[in-house]
């Protein structure tokens, strides 16, 4: 399984394109109008299998950008082992894969206008504006402007932060996304980015004539070592909390419930329920965890300062960008196998509840 992760954003397409092309998937790339640091327009994938289009399992990755790393893995780890049983499923398998391009390539968690993809999918009514409370008073913390530095005491200051308003409370502050400071960590943008428009303006094909769809979008950063939860953020009917039963217990939590997530404005989960794609569509928000949270946004917080306020090709900023890399897909092997075996059995699990289990739903 560890030969799944790939050393850079290309080597992780190629591989993609192959596998997904050698198992007959058919295969469609969408440019987002920038280049890579080879030079090259950067574009996020799109595979499908040709099987029962009334049942969908959909797997994205890289939201995140550079947590693409490891939703990469998984996702030819998938490919994998349906080449190994072609005729195991008849399930419409999709698969996005790195969705933010810009960030996968250059090793962000952003995108290339410096927005948080997953703040970014806002819902009728809602308006790229504001932040929540706190959040201003924390700029200068979250977003010094100035080149990171080893000698800055980010970790004696987060601590004090947290003895004074509560690890929950200051999650909530810094992390549920904010739209008034493009600079910053966390920032939504200031309209829809260039990944929404084009799944809004394909998903609908590609999810035409589905009635029941399980859709699992891996993410990194949150949570114990190598465990899992599949974190919700949207209002979730008895029908759905079944669903998401089935993949053991207390697998899911959603945002207002959970210890590790917050409850965060723009969500890709959100807006893939509220556009009602299929009658029945489950979105879980598979998050791995890695480091603790403390070091996980000392991490970003640097590799933001790098890349507004640093050299881009510098020891430093290329320091800061491995370090950031590493936090969110840690080189670690014992990790890697873990999350690796775990990741398969859920889509495993997710395979299995939408051609047996959920006829009963």
């Amino acid at each position: 399984m560890l030969q799944h992760f790939s050393q850079d954003y290309v080597e992780a397409q190629t591989r993609f394109r192959e596998a997904a092309t050698k198992l007959g998937f058919s295969l469609e790339s969408h440019s987002i109008g920038v280049s890579g640091p080879d030079g090259n327009e950067l574009a996020f994938d799109v595979a499908c299998s040709h099987g029962d289009a009334r049942r969908v399992l959909v797997i994205s990755s890289g939201v995140h950008g550079v947590e693409g790393y490891f939703g990469s893995a998984v996702q030819l780890g998938l490919l994998e082992m349906l080449s190994q049983c072609p005729d195991k499923s008849d399930t419409k398998v999709i698969l996005l894969h790195g969705l933010n391009a810009y960030g996968f390539a250059w090793d962000r968690r952003f995108n290339e206008d410096n927005v948080d993809p997953n703040r970014n999918f806002l819902l009728p009514g809602q308006t790229f504006t504001g932040s929540p409370p706190g959040y201003a008073e924390l700029d200068g913390f979250l977003n010094p402007q100035r080149p990171p530095s080893i000698w800055e005491p980010f970790t004696a200051k987060a601590a004090w932060l947290i003895a004074q308003h509560g690890m929950k409370k200051l999650r909530g502050a810094i992390a549920s996304g904010q739209y008034d400071f493009p600079q910053g960590l966390f920032f939504g943008g200031h309209g829809p980015s260039r990944m929404q428009t084009i799944l809004q303006q394909n998903m609908p094909r590609w999810l035409a004539g589905s009635e029941q769809v399980i859709h699992l979008d891996f993410h990194t950063g949150l949570g114990a070592w190598g465990t899992w939860k599949l974190l919700i953020d949207y209002k979730l009917a008895d029908w759905q909390r079944e669903v998401l039963g089935r993949f053991g217990p207390d697998c899911f939590e959603t945002n207002l419930e959970s210890d590790i997530a917050y409850d965060a404005k723009g969500g890709f989960g959100q807006w893939c329920i509220a556009q009602q794609f299929a009658p029945k569509y489950v979105f879980g928000c598979a998050e791995f965890g890695t480091y603790p949270s403390v070091k996980v946004l000392a991490g970003l917080r640097a590799e933001n300062q790098a890349h507004h306020w640093g050299s881009p090709g510098d020891a430093k900023t290329r320091r800061t960008k491995r370090r950031l890399r590493n936090l969110f897909c840690p080189t670690s092997q014992q990790w890697r196998t873990t999350v690796m075996e775990e990741s398969l059995n859920m889509i495993g699990r997710a395979i299995d509840t939408l051609e047996r289990s959920w006829q009963t739903t």
